[in-house]
């Protein structure tokens, strides 16, 4: 994928998803979250704390000892950064945002920060410019930012099932993660012996729609590998 369309993908999700959360009442944020324990508004916050760890990767060494470039898809692996000492930390901070922000304003207004900045960076850095993750990953910036969308689009998936409403996933982001979810040319195929729309393959490939057994075995027999995703 080219930087210009990463761009555009993260740039349309984070603002879609600015303009939801500019308009969730306080009960709306209070309601139970498609991901326990967390609220919609805990949610929402996990949310902004993964769009602004662009800057975090981009502050700490890129090189080590391990200078192996991981790709995206092998980020959603599963180890110790899906285990319950690191969910509970997932918790904890973005629980603590929520309390300190509070209101749907603030959390908009915190999101659109953090998504601009991560956008100016990603702007500003070199093309081949990689970074090391707070999991010990080093990757291509490019690539670290195509998680972030995954964050932005497939949580903002789980809030619209949270706040019963329709999904808002932007073309420009469901483009990149069917890219992600069904590489090397798959799309098309699997999309044609799932059915329905984008937003719907994109909710069944990320766990947030059941796969029927049928479909299941489909994807088996298209070679393609799920990713482990929170």
């Amino acid at each position: 994928m080219t930087r210009s369309t990463i761009t555009a993908a993260f740039a349309s999700e984070a603002e879609a998803l600015v303009t939801v959360a500019a308009g969730l009442s306080r009960a709306e944020l209070q309601r139970p979250g498609s991901c326990p324990p967390w609220t919609v508004g805990e949610l929402l916050s996990h949310v902004i704390v993964a769009t602004g760890r662009v800057r975090q990767a981009l502050a700490g060494p890129a090189d080590g000892p391990d200078s192996r470039l991981v790709a995206t898809a092998d980020y959603y692996r599963p180890d110790e950064r899906f285990s319950p000492a690191a969910n509970a930390d997932r918790i904890e901070v973005a629980s603590k945002l929520s309390a300190r922000l509070g209101t749907a304003a603030a959390m908009s207004a915190e999101l659109d920060r953090v998504s601009q900045d991560s956008l100016r960076l990603l702007a500003a850095a070199a093309s081949d410019r990689t970074v090391r993750t707070r999991h010990g990953d080093r990757m291509l910036l490019t690539d670290f930012a195509v998680t972030r969308i995954v964050e932005l689009g497939v949580h903002g998936l789980d809030l619209a099932i949270s706040l019963d409403r329709p999904p808002w996933l932007t073309g420009p982001a469901a483009t990149v993660l069917l890219e992600l979810l069904l590489p090397g040319g798959q799309a098309g195929r699997v999309h044609e012996r799932l059915g329905g729309d984008e937003v719907t393959l994109i909710a069944k490939l990320t766990g947030r729609l059941p796969l029927p057994a049928a479909e299941q075995d489909a994807l088996r027999d298209s070679g393609v590998t799920r990713l482990t995703l929170g």
